[in-house]
């Protein structure tokens, strides 16, 4: 997310898609450090200097932070759209920053402090935690050097007054991310890391991480989770990082479109984007009218509790559930419904499958003796629960999370259909104890899976 912009709904499939393989790949074992690029030094950064110098409103910085910063945006991006000389002055209060102007360096500074602070109760809601936190301008120093060693390894040379990197002319023009066609001509396309007026970009800071995370982290390899319309430049950035013999494995992990009900990209009544803030507390609301009527959760703060568990949760999983490069309309009566493929019937599923064990008396000892698969629906649950195993590792092979919210899915309609036809505490014996064990482990792979994804699940509902 970019810092001193409100997280929006775009940021949506980044950060759960993002959360979810981190967890995933924690749990087979690799060592998964989490890095929040946050891009706090970049081109709107200039705007949000711009607008603070000439309109700030402490009072309402003061009372809603993130809101006063939109504000500030929006009304300087709105300038620079009617006046390229208030674009160009924006521009050089970017240029100041990054040449560190003392006053507007004190002005990022605490623009910085209050956006992540903003963003962290984001986060905390979503119960998403990230081990780094490194804006664009943790690399600031670094940038000069990296720009250096392009010029001295003769990977870029100067063009118009900037510093880009082209072609090595290695392979065929059609897989060449330094190539485009126009009319039929294939003409370069540079990639700029010093700009003429000697201010810095995305792509200089983007090469200056490659070789932090090298250096500093001992990484083997870096996921990219950006919007598919960033593919060509991470083309460039893993050409450039392979010619300077970085030896680290780059992937770009890219979504697709979140879509409202008319089939086009999600926005406001206002034309804007949804944020995310906004978005979160329209679905808790829709959770909590959703289970009016129907929940068994008598007590106030609880059923609190369990409209922010299943508003949150169910937006996850409606994110999860697609495969990451699908567009997919966002409905949130569907996604806060009981049934059908939605987070809520998996939590349901859960907590259908624990409350058995409540009406138990005494303790009950489940282990794998003893044990009596007959029926066609116990054998056909148990063979669902043991695809669980081979379903995870192959999540990180395409880097699909859907494939893990698919099987859930299947898993939970396996065992409502044998609950339907399996008594279980009305039988005996080792078929008695043989239910309870489907039950007990549906229910543990229910919640692990769930968790793998970022979604708890509740004891009641």
């Amino acid at each position: 997310p970019n810092v001193a912009k409100p997280m929006h709904v775009g940021h949506l499939r980044s950060t759960f898609i993002g959360d979810a393989l981190g967890r995933i790949g924690r749990f087979l074992g690799h060592d998964v450090i989490t890095d929040n690029h946050i891009g706090d030094w970049g081109t709107q950064f200039g705007m949000v200097i711009w607008a603070w110098k000439r309109e700030l409103d402490r009072s309402s910085l003061g009372d809603n932070p993130l809101n006063e910063l939109l504000r500030l945006y929006r009304s300087a991006n709105s300038r620079c759209a009617e006046d390229d000389s208030v674009k160009e002055e924006c521009r050089q209060e970017l240029v100041a920053l990054q040449q560190g102007d003392e006053e507007n360096l004190g002005i990022w500074e605490e623009c910085v402090a209050l956006s992540r602070e903003g963003l962290q109760v984001i986060y905390d809601r979503l119960e998403i935690s990230f081990d780094h936190w490194l804006g664009e301008s943790s690399y600031n120093e670094r940038l000069p050097g990296v720009v250096e060693d392009l010029l001295q390894s003769k990977l870029a040379r100067e063009s118009d007054g900037a510093i880009c990197v082209f072609s090595d002319n290695a392979g065929a023009p059609g897989a060449d991310p330094f190539k485009i066609q126009k009319e039929g001509e294939w003409e370069d396309k540079p990639m700029i890391v010093r700009k003429r007026d000697g201010g810095f970009n995305y792509a200089t800071t983007d090469i200056a991480t490659v070789d932090y995370r090298v250096e500093e982290l001992e990484a083997d390899c870096a996921w990219y989770v950006v919007d598919h319309r960033q593919g060509d430049h991470f083309k460039q950035l893993f050409a450039v990082a392979a010619r300077r013999g970085r030896e680290i494995e780059l992937k770009h992990i890219s979504f697709g479109t979140i879509l409202g009900k008319d089939g086009k990209p999600l926005k406001t009544r206002a034309g804007d984007l949804p944020l995310l803030s906004d978005l979160m507390a329209d679905a808790i609301q829709a959770a909590k009218e959703s289970s009016e009527g129907r929940s068994r959760v008598e007590d106030e703060k609880e059923r609190e509790a369990l409209a922010e568990l299943i508003g949150v949760s169910a937006v996850k999983f409606m994110e999860l559930s697609h495969h990451r490069t699908s567009d997919y309309i966002f409905d949130l009566d569907k996604m806060v419904s009981m049934e059908g493929d939605t987070a809520p019937y998996l939590q349901y599923s859960y907590v259908r499958c624990r409350s058995i064990f409540g009406k138990l008396d005494g303790e009950v000892v489940l282990d794998g003796a003893d044990l009596e698969l007959s029926d066609e629906k116990e054998i056909h649950l148990a063979r669902m629960l043991v695809r669980f195993g081979e379903v995870v590792p192959v999540i990180l092979d395409d880097f699909r999370p859907n494939l893990l919210a698919g099987y859930l899915l299947e898993l939970a309609r396996a065992y409502h259909s044998f609950f339907q036809s399996c008594p279980v505490l009305r039988s005996e014996g080792a078929i008695r104890k043989t239910r309870l064990v489907l039950c007990e482990l549906t229910a543990r792979v229910l919640r692990q899976g769930l968790d793998l994804l970022g979604i708890a699940v509740p004891e009641r509902m």
